[in-house]
């Protein structure tokens, strides 16, 4: 499968860029994984708009979410435009019924809640889920074809239960919000020291940092990772690959 990173900003997209949305591909079948700020207007440089089959949402921040209305008016222009009745399927959690309903613009994009006990089959995909340590209700997701694991932490701060959830994963999206030096419990993120350890104690094969800050020099943040996980660390940036 392959994965790609149309968004990777915490909180708003630094100028001509986009927050949180990943894009996940195997056998012609395209997921996006969160649809934040930008994150429309990215995903064309990868997949056009009305080929996109299915989004999951890990949560309702705006940094996550705030361009599904934008999506959903792309998908009534194509299928306009084209002459067709492509449906493009919303999953979402239940934990916030109101910004849920959201989701939903009939006929055009159909919501699907799922259930974070049971595991999701999307196109080739099987997703399992984690709720994590956030304000807004949120869950990681551990993602499968059978062959490859990848496991994304969406926002979360530091707890062990992590660790078995990403356990010997080939590809890790954890989000990395501040520096070692900071204390980001209370605003339900990682900093660099609490991202290296959940890495090293998962025994992933791979890390990507996401969820980047709007300050500070970013290299220092894969430093920090590297003083506690000695396996492969990337910073994720604009259309950064993964295929296996």
């Amino acid at each position: 499968m392959k994965f790609t990173v149309v968004g990777y900003w915490h909180g708003y997209p630094e100028a001509g860029e986009a927050s949180s949305g990943y894009l996940l591909e195997k056998d012609g079948f395209r997921l996006l994984i969160d649809c934040g700020s930008g994150v429309v207007s990215h995903l064309q440089k990868y997949c056009p708009l009305d080929q996109l089959d299915a989004l999951i949402v890990s949560h309702y921040h705006h940094d996550h979410f705030s361009d599904i209305g934008v999506l959903q008016y792309a998908r009534l222009v194509h299928n306009a435009w084209k002459g067709e009745e492509k449906k493009l399927i919303a999953y979402g959690h239940l934990h916030n019924k109101e910004k849920y309903n959201l989701l939903s613009y009939e006929p055009h994009v159909t919501a699907i809640p799922y259930n974070p006990a049971k595991v999701l089959n999307v196109g080739p995909f099987s997703i399992s889920f984690l709720q994590t340590k956030h304000p807004e209700p949120c869950f990681a997701m551990k993602i499968t074809d059978g062959n490859t694991t990848i496991v994304y932490t969406a926002d979360t701060s530091y707890f062990q239960e992590l660790h078995q959830f990403a356990l010997d994963s080939d590809l890790l999206i954890a989000e990395c919000t501040f520096y070692e030096h900071q204390d980001p419990t209370a605003a339900g993120h990682m900093n660099s020291r609490d991202v290296g350890i959940l890495a090293k104690n998962a025994n992933a094969k791979q890390l990507l940092l996401t969820h980047l800050p709007h300050f500070g020099d970013h290299n220092e943040l894969t430093k920090q990772v590297m003083s506690y996980y000695d396996g492969q660390t990337e910073l994720a940036k604009t259309g950064w690959t993964f295929e296996k």
